[in-house]
């Protein structure tokens, strides 16, 4: 009996490794689409909030890559800690707490943070955002420096 690879991997591992390859994609000098291949599904769509600077609909690992690479540029630190989920691999709820820092104005902020995750075969295929407070993140990146 073959196993998939989102039966291998536990909900909270396949998580993990959405966060890591993230991050470690967002540190790279190089910005490789296919280091996202790890952890996001090729027909990926992130849906971020209208009220960002980066909203949208964000498609396919370039799609992906062009979210992060906004997200980069707007901010000198992303941190994700506290997480906990529950649900499957196909409806996967996300609660943790998010560390923001912009780039330009240095400030930080600290809020609660939510998503809603659908995974295929261990790769993330579709993510929706809950930002608990969108405008103190708008004010950071358009703070006066």
């Amino acid at each position: 009996m073959k196993i998939s690879q989102e039966e291998s991997l536990t909900t909270m591992q396949m998580l993990e490794r959405m966060f890591q390859v993230e991050m470690a994609f967002m540190q790279s000098e190089s910005k490789d689409v296919r280091l996202l291949a790890d952890a996001f599904h090729p027909d990926v769509v992130v849906h971020e909030p209208t009220s960002l600077p980066y909203s949208g609909d964000w498609i396919g690992l370039e799609g992906i890559a062009g979210l992060m690479q906004q997200m980069n540029r707007a901010f000198s630190k992303v941190a994700v800690e506290d997480l906990s989920c529950a649900g499957s691999p196909a409806k996967l709820y996300v609660s943790s707490t998010l560390h923001l820092t912009a780039r330009a104005s240095g400030i930080s902020i600290t809020q609660p943070f939510s998503q809603i995750l659908r995974f295929e075969n261990g790769l993330l295929i579709e993510g929706t955002p809950f930002y608990f407070d969108t405008a103190e993140i708008d004010a950071i990146l358009n703070h006066p420096t």
